[in-house]
Order: C-alpha cells, then sequence, then structure tokens
C-alpha cells in the first residue's frame, strides 16, 4: 500500500490535504480513484489508514480512518558524515534513514573537498526513505559545520563510535605498506562490551582524517576508535558497514 509522510495531525476523521506534489503522485501517477486507501505517518501519531475522498484539479483530500501501527521510535543513533560528492552523499543519508538513524549530521572536516549541499534535496530523500522502507518517522537532518566546533560542543553522554581508517591510511596513499597491527579494535569486538544509550558513528570524508584530527579524536574520553576491516573504503560504503555493525551490536536489530 502506498505510504506517505504528512505533516498534519492524525486521528480517526481528520482530513488531510497531500501537498501537490503528493496529490499529483497519488492521482497521476499511481492512477488511485475515490475509496482506495492509503497509509499515513507524520512522526508522532502512529501510521493511520486513510481513504480519498475528494480529487480535485488542484489535488485531492484523505480522510484518516484507522490507526494501523501506534507510534514507536529508532534508537538514539545519530550519523556524522563529512561532505562527499552529491551522489555518494545522497547514498549516505538514504541508507542513515533504512538503517535506523534518527538524525543526521554533516560535518566538514581539513580535507573535505565538497563544499555545497543542498538540505532540501537530502530532506526529500529522506522523507522518500521512510515512506518505502516503513518508518514511522523521517530523522532529522542538521546543516553542515566544522567538526572542531562539533567536538567542542560535544554531550559527553554521547558515545562516539569513531571509524577510523588506522594509522596505515596515509601510508597507503602514499604506495607504501600498512602496518602489520592496526591499534583500533574490529568494530563488532569494540562494541561488544559497549554503554547502550546515545550513540553517533563518525565517517570522514573521501581523503580521511587529518592526523591532528585522528589524534584528537581518540584523546577523547566518549570515543570509541573502531576498525571497518583491512581494506580502505568509500565514505558511503563505510557510512552503511558502521551503521550496520552498530545496529547488529547495540541497536534495535537485537530486539
Amino acid at each position: 500500500m502506498i505510504r506517505l509522510h504528512v505533516e498534519s495531525p492524525l486521528r480517526a476523521g481528520v482530513r488531510v490535504e497531500p501537498t501537490s506534489d503528493q496529490a499529483r503522485y497519488l492521482t497521476g501517477v499511481m492512477r488511485q480513484k475515490l475509496g482506495d486507501s492509503v497509509l499515513l505517518f507524520n512522526g508522532r501519531d502512529g501510521e493511520w489508514r486513510a481513504s480519498l475522498v475528494e480529487i480535485g484539479k488542484r489535488g485531492c483530500v484523505l480522510t484518516a480512518e484507522v490507526q494501523t501501527r501506534a507510534q514507536t521510535s529508532v534508537p538514539d543513533l545519530e550519523l556524522v558524515a563529512a561532505l562527499v560528492k552529491r551522489g555518494p552523499l545522497e547514498t549516505i543519508v538514504e541508507k542513515a534513514v533504512e538503517l535506523g538513524c534518527a538524525r543526521v549530521r554533516l560535518i566538514t572536516t581539513r580535507r573535505t573537498n565538497a563544499d555545497h549541499v543542498r538540505l532540501e534535496r537530502l530532506r526529500a530523500i529522506m522523507v522518500e526513505a521512510a515512506e518505502q522502507t516503513g518508518r514511522l518517522d523521517v530523522p532529522e537532518i542538521i546543516a553542515p559545520e566544522k567538526l572542531e566546533r562539533l567536538l567542542d560542543g560535544w554531550d559527553a553522554s554521547r558515545r562516539l563510535m569513531f571509524c577510523d581508517e588506522g594509522e596505515g591510511f596515509d601510508a597507503l596513499q602514499d604506495g607504501a605498506s600498512a602496518p602489520a597491527s592496526a591499534p583500533v579494535l574490529p568494530a563488532l569486538d569494540a562494541l561488544r562490551d559497549a554503554p547502550r544509550g546515545p550513540w553517533a558513528v563518525l565517517i570522514g570524508p573521501e581523503g580521511g582524517f587529518d592526523p591532528s584530527e585522528r589524534e584528537r579524536l581518540r584523546g577523547l574520553a566518549f570515543c570509541t576508535p573502531v576498525s571497518l576491516g583491512p581494506r580502505i573504503l568509500r565514505a558511503d560504503t563505510a557510512a552503511i558497514s558502521a551503521l550496520t555493525l552498530w545496529q547488529a551490536a547495540l541497536g534495535d536489530w537485537r530486539a
């Protein structure tokens, strides 16, 4: 059944007017007719089955009828992702929704190359992903800020999973061999006895973290450096891998 995210309050009998784009999708693309059912959610009132009760030239109207699912919450997990090129960044935010993040924070680092982002475009991608994946909410997305500033104001009660390429990253960039032993544990080992509660996953840019950034992160009491394996991953691959491992170790996949 078609699912739509709406801003309107949802309760029995409430009339909901979809946006013009949603109305065009329902009646023009999906060919919905009067009496057809749609699922609605707004991030607050659970999921509701609604019927299409009016179709006009300027839009359509739905009436909420029955709640199909009560509101639930995802784990308090943030993805902190450095800006990368548009395609990989769009993949990152889409998969963050699918993998159960509560919010996405964008950052710039010393090696960040991308300097422009369309938040409204990323928000639209997140809404569509939430509609398709069955979520009852849409994660928050927060405009980019510098990594240093983010860390200066960090709430120490939120643990930070720092996906570190390891000491061998810069050597690999220069064509040399990586060191024999990595200074951080594999992610699942590092998270095995980690506390539950608020967490964030930190993913760097395609160029990796600057050595000074890595040094600062490793010195933070709330930071847990982890390895994502022996290969250097693209930023979008790293984000998907890290979120998957966190969910497997501490998230709602264990429910």
